[in-house]
């Protein structure tokens, strides 16, 4: 039978970008380019911000205070040179015709940049995000509705539990072990480690993988990884909860694409406050 694509267009490629030591300009300093200086910030970029001392919004000055990561110019943009060396740019002005000039000149040198209130401008839209990190869930309207966009988050906000960052973070420390007991990238043993670690992720529930120390690391990785199998939460951490469960050879249990996503959907967050434009 063949594809039927008919549905698959009108929308974005949501992917998380890897920002980390890029030059990232931002132009403006109100409201808008405070949310936007917290974004890159949290992304391990750095920033040159240019806007007037006067236009700053008091959390543009707090942030400009509290890291050397951004280097604050006192001033409108002056042109193409101060675009030299940037890696991305966000715009966050009133000047609607300014802002056009400036996406025009960023086109021209091939630089992805934002325009705050102007959807047509853009090469890419923020998002009302969910955040509590390392975890992020982005939520798009594709310039259609950010106030709505920023609704959806919050029915999802609320139907979240608390506390799953911490099953994340165990998870990746589990994961970096198994790594170092097992190295290497793809082939089989790659598929291996995949498959063993969403079984796991299947078979404990967030609160008992938030429980994972070093010491009961070790143990899931010397009787369950070692052997070929996923011991249970009771097997591993002292004093769990009594569920049924019962260790299974992950080489029984298949994994699917659904599967895989509905266990990296488990750990999904409570938010930070954030309502952002485009």
């Amino acid at each position: 039978m063949p594809v039927d694509v008919s549905n698959l267009s009108g929308g974005s490629l949501i992917v998380a970008w890897q920002l980390k030591d890029k030059n990232v300009l931002i132009v403006g300093g109100g409201d808008v380019a405070a949310s936007r200086i917290e974004n890159i910030l949290v992304a391990d970029a750095k920033i040159t911000l240019i806007a007037p001392h006067e236009g700053l919004h008091p959390q543009t000055k707090e942030y400009i205070a509290a890291t050397p990561r951004i280097t604050y110019h006192d001033r409108v943009f002056a042109g193409a040179g101060d675009l030299e060396g940037v890696d991305m740019v966000l715009t966050a002005i009133d000047d609607v015709e300014r802002s056009r000039e400036i996406v025009a000149l960023c086109r021209a040198r091939r630089i992805p940049v934002n325009a705050a209130d102007i959807p047509p401008s853009c090469d890419f839209y923020f998002g009302s995000q969910v955040k509590r990190l390392p975890l992020q869930i982005m939520i798009s309207t594709n310039g259609k509705g950010p106030r709505l966009a920023h609704h959806i988050r919050t029915r999802i906000e609320d139907s979240l539990p608390q506390g799953v960052e911490n099953a994340i973070e165990r998870v990746g420390e589990l994961r970096s072990k198994l790594r170092e007991r097992a190295p290497g990238v793809g082939g089989e043993l790659g598929k291996k480690r995949m498959r063993w670690m969403t079984d796991l992720c299947n078979a404990w529930d967030l609160d008992e993988l938030s429980l994972l120390d070093d010491a009961a690391m070790k143990k899931l990785l010397d009787e369950g990884w070692e052997n070929g199998q996923v011991p249970s939460p009771q097997d591993v951490l002292p004093g769990a909860k009594l569920r049924g469960e019962v260790a299974l050879p992950f080489s029984l249990l298949v994994p699917t694409v659904v599967g895989f996503f509905a266990g990296v959907a488990c750990t999904a967050v409570a938010v930070h406050r954030f309502s952002p434009r485009n």
